[in-house]
């Protein structure tokens, strides 16, 4: 039996938003749709990402839209992909998540991100007087475990909800300090390769070479992030793939990250180094009919040894990006 077949597939959203909608109710609401999807085709976990003052991306309020989807499904296990810890007091998270699990028990995680995921004018308006830094992400996740663990003798604020929910906690990285924080804890470690994977290799080897057991996992546990464009031929998923080369190409302009319709070549649309800084940031996106894109994967999981594998997938038409994932699915059988 291939490892593509007994490897877990999740899914990443951060819930995009249409160039020919005037609000986010429409993306939210495919959020919820494509979360129904992924839980019929058996997916292990679906993740939402925090981000700020992006147009285009409407989940910025994780732990809110978490609670709709979870209220929309059964057991699918949700989670954010992830906090970005320094905008936020470890008590709050401690606190939403602990709500969350309450009132979704078993089906809640917390993945959390060393970056501020936004830049620093929005950063101050997040934290006002209290700027949070990545510095200090250590010392938060260790605080956050605390108040999401059992209340200790002498304890004076404890979460509530919150306290003695135990929420699983996974480290997310795009660079090399949060694989070796995830392993001197024992937590599980999501790479975001989906965006940046230059450091990739480098970060499992440090994750699984310094592992320490814990409470938590006896072994490494690693998950790659990988863009996904699935379609029935390899010519309609290199068309579709459009929309995400023109959202990066976006992202690196400063423009707005709405999705945008594909078009049939994207010669006229970008500067020879943006063609190559968009090819570095989608270095590992499988984009192919079924064929190719059991080929990639199978080769990606040689190369990796990855535990588990979370996709992203922008595409324009909310059917496409519904049969990209049922297209993956389908590998599976």
């Amino acid at each position: 039996m291939s490892r593509l077949s007994t490897t877990p597939f999740s899914i990443l959203d951060l819930a995009p938003m249409r160039d020919d909608e005037s609000g986010p109710a429409p993306a939210l609401q495919r959020s919820l749709a494509l979360a129904q999807h992924a839980e019929r085709l058996g997916f292990s976990r679906y993740w939402v990402a925090e981000h700020h003052n992006m147009e285009g991306i409407a989940s910025s309020a994780t732990a809110v839209l978490l609670g709709y989807l979870a209220a929309g499904t059964t057991t699918l296990r949700l989670g954010s992909g992830g906090i970005m810890l320094p905008n936020h007091a470890p008590l709050v998270v401690a606190e939403q998540f602990g709500t969350l699990a309450a009132l979704y028990p078993g089906r809640i995680e917390l993945g959390l991100g060393r970056a501020p995921g936004a830049d620093q004018q929005t950063a101050r308006a997040l934290r006002r007087d209290r700027l949070g830094s990545a510095d200090d992400f250590p010392q938060d996740v260790e605080e956050l475990q605390a108040l999401l663990g059992p209340r200790q003798p002498g304890q004076q604020v404890i979460a509530m909800p919150g306290m003695d929910s135990n929420v699983p906690l996974w480290l997310l990285g795009s660079s090399l300090f949060s694989a070796q924080l995830a392993a001197q804890k024992g937590l599980p470690y999501a790479f975001a390769a989906h965006f940046a994977p230059r450091y990739l290799h480098q970060a499992l080897r440090i994750y699984r070479d310094n592992f320490q057991p814990s409470a938590v996992l006896d072994k490494p546990y690693a998950m790659v992030g990988v863009p996904l464009i699935a379609a029935p031929t390899d010519e309609e998923a290199e068309f579709l793939a459009t929309t995400a080369f023109q959202r990066v190409l976006a992202l690196m302009r400063g423009q707005s990250l709405v999705l945008r319709p594909p078009v049939e070549s994207m010669a006229g649309r970008w500067q020879p180094h943006e063609q190559q800084a968009v090819g570095d940031f989608l270095g590992l996106a499988v984009i192919g009919g079924p064929q190719k894109v059991r080929a990639r994967l199978e080769i990606l999981l040689e190369q990796t040894g990855a535990d588990e594998l979370i996709f992203t997938g922008d595409l324009y038409q909310h059917e496409h990006r519904l049969r990209s994932f049922e297209i993956l699915a389908g590998l599976r059988d």
